[in-house]
């Protein structure tokens, strides 16, 4: 029965869509900054962890009142800013190349 039915190519008879490449355009933006911002929260949880820990272990203070917990929440914290703060201006970025592109090809 599958073999019976007649190939048909839906392909070419699809218009493409006038915003197609924005489309485009906005998924490789939005992958590109996801892949920036988490290569940079990976670096600054790193930079973080290190002194984290160390002051925890030799500072008595640290020592005396920053549990797991709170040494936990300081990296992160630090990991999630980065995070967001790189993807928030890779996409920003993308966003200001794509305008004017749009413009240059119009002026």
């Amino acid at each position: 029965m599958r073999n019976s039915l007649p190939s048909i190519q839906v392909s070419s008879l699809i218009a493409a869509s006038p915003d197609e490449q924005r489309v485009v355009d906005s998924k490789s933006s939005i992958r590109e900054a996801v892949q920036e911002g988490f290569k940079n929260a990976s670096i600054a949880a790193a930079v973080t962890a290190v002194p984290t820990l160390v002051g925890c272990r030799v500072i008595p203070w640290a020592k005396a009142n920053l549990n797991h917990t709170a040494q936990a929440l300081i990296i992160s914290a630090a990991g999630i800013a980065a995070f967001f703060v790189t993807a928030d201006k890779t996409i920003l970025g993308r966003a200001r190349e794509n305008t004017m592109g749009k413009y240059d090809k119009t002026g």
